[in-house]
């Protein structure tokens, strides 16, 4: 579950947040159009989340998992040969397809099983802890294979030198992606029990109109909005590392994977913490640590000559998001929204709350190719302060709303 859970999205997300000054330059993009990728992910994902969720509440995980990635590994073997810009967006639309319509309910539903009646914040915090943890080894692992097949001088470099090194971190990654798809079809179990793992109803819409009525569910939508938009933010860390601290690629690389190593440290601790307590109020907790992360980097003050203060920066805005990404799921069960229905409130939620994988890329991609350098991601970071501000109000709402379903 957990290796799945990260290598769905090695492909589509995880390359270009790692490499991301390398991938701009070897597919020969700018920001405004990796960024319009991404949307087009996310309008496909959009409708998939919804009619994905129901599904997952009619199916076995195992199939629906092992099928997603296997499928969504074919698309790497694409990438790797460097297609058109009209090819890549068609290739993003049928990511956005194979990661969501047959993954995203299923993991969640999976996870939510996993975790049983007490431990929802160690199942869920294990879940985004261990996806963190894949994801920082398999990015060491990326830049390792990057900087093996570079010439000595990074620099100077040509543009094939570079086309060739990464194409090796492609054909690595796709055949990961497919290796752990036939793993999870050999390999992970469930509970089938109706009733309990499978809704009674068999109706979508009646499900869907059922986990409509609850206020929790609108405002977890709010809340996964504001948080996920902080962690579509960190796709641009290394961006940051070589735009104005002035990092050459490999080492805005090994920024953008050292700082994933921050997010199995947050989401272990901060799913034991749950437990003992409450969800809800370590998510208005990470809320304020990312508004005071957002605040430092839009203030322009981390500049070339602050290193020290960009990487306590850079972990505060990462320590704040990682926990809030790791626990909006585990509070399912604070919100009263029955474990029959998971699948279908994820959908209903994510549709929603994944709203910023079709703004966010193009957002971020304006300011920072219309305003270059500090002043650029100064715009990005402070839009990403008001989300923070708008995610402790739902989310201190949710905790008032939960005290009294107590």
């Amino acid at each position: 579950m957990i290796l799945s859970g990260e290598l769905i999205y090695i492909l589509p997300y995880f390359l270009p947040r790692v490499f991301r000054p390398t991938f701009l330059a070897v597919f020969d993009l700018n920001n405004v159009e990796l960024g319009s990728l991404f949307s087009v992910y996310g309008s496909v994902a959009f409708f998939s989340y919804i009619f994905g969720g129901t599904f997952a509440d009619k199916f076995l995980p195992r199939k629906l998992i092992a099928t997603s990635l296997i499928l969504t590994s074919l698309g790497g073997f694409v990438l790797m040969y460097y297609p058109s810009f009209m090819i890549l967006q068609i290739l993003y639309g049928y990511w956005g397809f194979t990661t969501v319509f047959l993954f995203w309910g299923a993991m969640i539903k999976g996870t939510r099983i996993w975790g049983g009646s007490q431990n929802q914040g160690q199942a869920f915090g294990f879940l985004d802890g261990g996806r963190g943890l894949t994801a920082a080894l398999m990015g060491s692992v990326g830049v390792l294979i990057f900087s093996f097949f570079l010439p000595e001088d990074v620099i100077s470099s040509s543009i094939k030198e570079r086309q060739d090194a990464f194409q090796s971190v492609i054909l690595f990654s796709s055949i990961m992606v497919a290796l752990i798809g036939l793993l999870v079809y050999f390999f992970m179990k469930t509970k089938t029990e109706k009733g309990v793992f499978q809704s009674d109803n068999t109706h979508s819409l009646n499900n869907i109109l059922a986990v409509l009525k609850l206020e929790t569910v609108w405002l977890l939508m709010i809340i996964i909005l504001c948080a996920y938009f902080g962690y579509k933010v960190t796709d641009i860390y290394s961006l940051y590392a070589s735009d104005v601290m002035g990092y050459d690629e490999v080492n805005s690389a090994n920024i953008g994977s050292l700082q994933l190593y921050l997010r199995p440290i947050a989401c272990f601790a901060i799913g034991f913490l749950a437990d003992k307590t409450n969800g809800i109020s370590w998510i208005i907790k990470g809320f304020f640590v990312m508004l005071t992360g957002s605040v430092l980097f839009a203030s322009g003050i981390l500049v070339a000559d602050q290193y020290i203060l960009f990487f306590i920066s850079l972990i505060i805005l990462a320590l704040g998001t990682y926990a809030i990404r790791a626990l909006y799921f585990a509070i399912l069960k604070e919100g009263d929204i029955s474990l029959a229905l998971t699948g279908t409130a994820v959908g209903v939620i994510s549709l929603s709350g994944y709203t910023p994988d079709i703004f966010a890329g193009p957002l971020m991609g304006y300011f920072l190719d219309k305003f270059p350098g500090v002043e650029g991601h100064q715009y990005v970071y402070a839009f990403l302060g008001l989300f923070s501000i708008i995610g402790l109000i739902a989310s201190s709402r949710f905790a008032r709303i939960t005290k009294k379903i107590k």
